[in-house]
Order: structure tokens, then sequence, then C-alpha cells
């Protein structure tokens, strides 16, 4: 089974990006707006209960954080990928290493950039065509992210959550 792990911001923050996504992003019908906290892996029925465990483990030593967005960022020339950036913050940076770590051994095919995408697959007249216009907005929003969700893959592509994570002792 395909599994991810993400974190769904508030509905305003996903109103916001779908905005944008409903025109830039064709998996905009597949997946609501999130920051990956995992990317996509695989797992068999048996690993992902022994996963559970691990991230109701995980889940249980953080506390609710927040994260703030300031501006529209871009991952080019690496890919064309347009997005609403959060700011860095060492408990969401420590809770990304710690899922990362325990899960697999698999090191991840990129560095960790918190982000919300709002864009993708563009090529590279549109993507600069949207991005220029994009940047020189900003974005404030700032929110507390008290959970995270196991996802897993269905066979058209789209997501849904396997299972939700309350930050915090319970």
């Amino acid at each position: 089974m395909k599994l991810g792990i993400v974190i769904f911001p508030s509905k305003k923050l996903q109103d916001e990006a779908n905005s944008y996504r409903k025109r830039y992003d064709p998996n905009y019908s597949l997946i609501p707006p999130h920051l990956t906290l995992k990317p996509s892996f695989h797992a068999s029925e048996d690993q992902i209960k022994q996963l559970t465990i691990i991230l109701d483990e995980i889940s249980n030593s953080f506390e609710p954080f927040q994260i703030k967005t300031t501006k529209f960022s871009s991952f080019k020339p690496v890919n064309n990928v347009i997005y609403f950036k959060i700011e860095a913050s060492e408990v969401l940076e420590e809770l990304q290493k710690v899922i990362n770590e325990k899960i697999s051994a698999d090191m991840p095919e990129y560095a960790f950039v918190p982000h919300i995408t709002i864009g993708q697959q563009l090529s590279n007249d549109e993507h600069s065509d949207v991005y220029g216009s994009l940047r020189m907005n900003q974005f404030n929003y700032e929110e507390t992210v008290d959970r995270f969700h196991l996802l897993y893959q269905l066979e058209n592509g789209s997501w849904t959550v396997y299972e939700t994570f309350r930050l915090g002792k319970e």
C-alpha cells in the first residue's frame, strides 16, 4: 500500500491554496492542500499496524505548535513548483526528522522545505508568468497545528486519511 504523512492546514489556508491549485496544480482533485512530513512510501498491512503504534508514540511526544506563512516561493530551477512557504521552526523540523528516522531508513529525495504546493508541472513560460505575478504578494497567515495524518492512496490515485494523530499527551 502506498502511504504518506502530512499536516492538513486549516480550512481557511486550504481554501486560499485551492484558489490557486484549481488552475495550477493537476493533483488538485487527488489530495487537499497539505504540508508533507514524509513523502509517499510503501508498506504492507502488517507494517501499517506497527507504523500506527510508532506514529502514536511520536504524536504523544510533541505539543501543538504554530506554523506561519508569509510569501510565495518556488523550487525552480529544480522543478517548476510554486508554493506557500512555511517558515521553518524547530518543532516542525524535529517532528519531520523523527517521523522520517523512525519510519524507514530511506533518505528523502530532497531536503525538507516546509511548504504547501499551489502549482506544479507548469511549463517554463507558465511558471515564469504565474510566479512573477504571485511573488509580489505578501501572504501572512499563522495557525496552530495539533495533528498530522497517515494517508493511503486509492486505486484512482486520490489520497485519503488512514489515521489521524493528535499532538500532545492524551
